[in-house]
């Protein structure tokens, strides 16, 4: 390792690169979860072991919620970790800015968030116990989609609460720019399919 500069080199295979390269074959992760495990701080790095390196299926990530808690916590669980996500963006806040909608108060309020591609990275695998029944609970609350992919990827997102302050809705909206050709508004909630609003039959 050459801590000063950000890089290792292994003597034994030659493999070498960056940080996140290291954390990508030490951990058996992706580029982006790598990244993420960093940003993370030494808490999330895996003990060293002996055992050939596999593709992890158990996240290195804390989960941004309680997979016991009922649906409509669940909810305000994610929206709380998209609105975190959303502070630690400078690029989602510069759009708003741009947009004349960033004010402190107003995202603090209304829980504005954005859905930067991360929550994934945190839950186990869908071919884990725990892992399938936690993706399944997120896709019938149309915070993911069959595919597995989060429904708002890349999306800035506005919660609706209803009286109660439970989470009624969730609109996610993208930029032209990265959403040129699609959409660009899309909710979904716990009693309704993913869409414009539309009413589960």
């Amino acid at each position: 390792m050459t801590p000063a500069k950000g890089l290792y080199h292994c003597m034994g295979c030659g493999a070498a690169g960056n940080a996140i390269q290291f954390v990508e074959k030490f951990d058996g992760v992706s580029f982006r979860h790598a990244f993420e495990i960093l940003n993370a701080g030494p808490a999330a790095f895996s003990p060293p072991s002996a055992a050939p390196l596999k593709k992890a299926t158990v996240p290195r990530l804390d989960l941004p919620f309680d997979p016991e808690a009922d649906d409509a916590t669940l909810m305000r669980q994610v929206v709380d970790y998209y609105h975190e996500r959303l502070l630690k963006t400078p690029a989602a806040l510069d759009y708003l800015r741009g947009r004349g909608l960033h004010d402190e108060e107003a995202v603090d309020r209304f829980r504005l968030g954005f859905a930067d591609r991360t929550l994934c990275l945190r839950l186990p695998d869908k071919n884990r116990k725990d892992g399938a029944a936690i993706r399944t609970r997120l896709q019938s609350l149309g915070l993911l989609r069959e595919s597995g992919h989060e429904h708002f990827n890349g999306s800035l997102v506005l919660p609706i609460f209803d009286e109660r302050g439970d989470v009624a809705e969730v609109y996610g909206a993208r930029s032209p720019r990265a959403c040129a050709k699609a959409r660009p508004i899309i909710c979904t909630c716990p009693d309704r399919t993913p869409g414009y609003g539309t009413p589960r039959p």
